[in-house]
């Protein structure tokens, strides 16, 4: 009888804890950006950091070469993840990036190279091509799991999130200064959060007209 008691406390202690913890991992947090205009803000890069750390890997992924440009033109990735970057073009591409955050060049090759490269390192890595200078594009390696792409109506949704503090930053190439940052409390129902950030004119390369030759 005891036995059966002990073991009726432990399954109502479990049910309790269940109730009460459940909620915790089910927020959400909706990011809009927008620019000093009010104009959304495509392609931005929102992420969160809750203090803890980020460690782990990313899921494979890739980055496309189609009709002489790189798809998509942001990528954010996870630190630890692999990025292949297959060539759909009928022509060869020889993908490469200088950046800090992770240097390496693929040889001028076509279809999928064998190996994807391993981004490890936090930072942006921007890529470029050394036969087409106008193709350029850019991968976001983040040190958390928490992160998300903005699409053409500037909005974003991090989904998965904790009930806690979080400090939520956007990143985007036309960025007039360093990341945009805030503190945003998230709760069990989910939350939401704007971000105005100012850009500044990019330089980028004019494409070669197609009349120039299907091998360029």
């Amino acid at each position: 009888m005891q036995r059966n008691r002990l073991r009726s406390l432990q399954i109502g202690l479990l049910a309790a804890w269940c109730v009460t913890a459940g909620p915790a991992s089910a927020g959400s947090l909706d990011v809009t950006v927008r620019d000093a205009g009010g104009n959304a803000v495509a392609d931005a890069v929102v992420y969160a950091v809750d203090g803890a750390g980020g460690g782990g890997s990313g899921r494979a992924t890739e980055i496309d070469q189609i009709d002489k440009e790189y798809v998509p033109y942001v990528t954010v990735v996870q630190a630890g993840t692999r990025v292949s970057f297959p060539n759909h073009d009928q022509i060869r591409h020889h993908v490469y990036s200088f950046s800090e955050a992770k240097k390496f060049e693929i040889p001028l090759y076509k279809g999928t190279p064998q190996e994807p490269i391993l981004f490890d390192q936090p930072g942006v890595v921007a890529l470029g091509c050394n036969i087409h200078d106008w193709m350029k594009a850019y991968v976001y390696v983040a040190d958390t799991p928490h992160f998300a792409l903005t699409d053409s109506s500037g909005r974003a949704r991090l989904e998965g999130l904790s009930a806690r503090d979080y400090r939520v930053s956007v990143w985007h190439p036309r960025l007039a200064k360093g990341d945009v940052e805030k503190q945003v409390s998230v709760g069990a129902s989910g939350q939401s959060a704007e971000f105005v950030i100012e850009q500044k004119r990019v330089w980028r390369p004019r494409r070669a007209p197609s009349a120039g030759g299907a091998n360029y």
